[in-house]
Formats: structure tokens, sequence, C-alpha cells
């Protein structure tokens, strides 16, 4: 894949976002399913990479990056995920003289809204992927329930998991 085209696709993926996983359903839809430089896999390992380490949670893209084309593509997306950084304090002055207008508020409100479910329908593929022993299914089941009816903090749950999943492997 072309650096120039990995780039712009990765910093569209960051432009359109407002989180660092929000990015997720783009980069999917175009590395994965339309150009085919990336599978579900990959994908997955990217994101467990990306939220591993410390900083913002879109470094994954910078994994991505590496697995489409080594060092020069994670470089591209880093820049990337560099670049809305030096566009936004502009872009902010001009929001915040708007941002009190109700129409604006709920224009911003409907982008995370719409954000947040096309988040969900790229999990799901992903998840399905994961899934692929019953041990797994349950392991994905239990862990999104505990996250969503409990405040058990995040890392507990992935700590768990990753427990979990090495006595299964060790004990079988």
């Amino acid at each position: 894949m072309n650096i120039l085209v990995l780039y712009l696709v990765l910093l569209k993926a960051v432009m359109t976002s407002f989180s660092g996983m929000a990015s997720l359903p783009m980069v999917r839809d175009d590395l994965v399913e339309k150009r085919r430089v990336l599978t579900d896999r990959q994908l997955a390992t990217a994101i467990v990479a990306g939220r591993t380490g410390p900083g913002p949670n879109g470094l994954y893209l910078v994994s991505i990056g590496y697995f489409v084309d080594g060092y020069p593509g994670a470089i591209a997306a880093l820049i990337a995920l560099l670049t809305p950084s030096f566009l936004v304090i502009p872009l902010m002055k001009w929001v915040g003289a708007y941002a009190k207008i109700p129409r604006i508020r709920g224009a911003i409100r409907a982008v995370v809204l719409g954000s947040a479910g096309l988040l969900m329908a790229a999990s799901v593929p992903m998840a399905r992927d994961a899934a692929t022993a019953p041990l797994l299914t349950v392991i994905v089941v239990v862990s999104f329930f505990t996250l969503a009816f409990t405040r058990m903090q995040t890392w507990w749950v992935m700590g768990g998991a990753a427990a979990i999943g090495l006595a299964a492997k060790l004990f079988s």
C-alpha cells in the first residue's frame, strides 16, 4: 500500500472521530474490508498493543501502520495521529464561539452518538473472530457484563481474562 494513501486513510479516520477508539469503524472498513491489507486478527492485535501501553487510545493506529507497511507505515500512522493536534487550536476558537447555540450542541451530540454506534458495529466482527472457543466466548460475555454493569476497573477485567486464558492454556 502506498504510504501517502495509508497516511490519508488514517488521517481521515482520526479527523472524523472524537476519541481514540472511535476511529476503529473507519479503519476497519478502509483497511480490512475495502483494501484488504489488514485482517481482523491483525486489527485486534494492534488494538491490544495500543491499549497495553500508557497514553491515548489512538496509539493502536501506529501498530496498524506497522502491520500494513513496517516502520514507514508506523511513522505515517504516527504523523496522521499527530496532525489533528496542530489543527485543533484554531478550530476550538471557532467552535467555542458557537458552542452555546442549541443547534450546534445538538449536532455535536448526534455525531458522538453516531460514532458510538459505528464503534459497536465494528466491534462485533472482531469479537466473533476472537471468540473461537467456548471458554473465550464466556470470557467475552462475562467481561462485557462486568464492565457494563459494575464499576470495576478495566485493567482488573483484562488481567482476569488474561489469567483465565493463560491457566486454561497451561492446564489443557
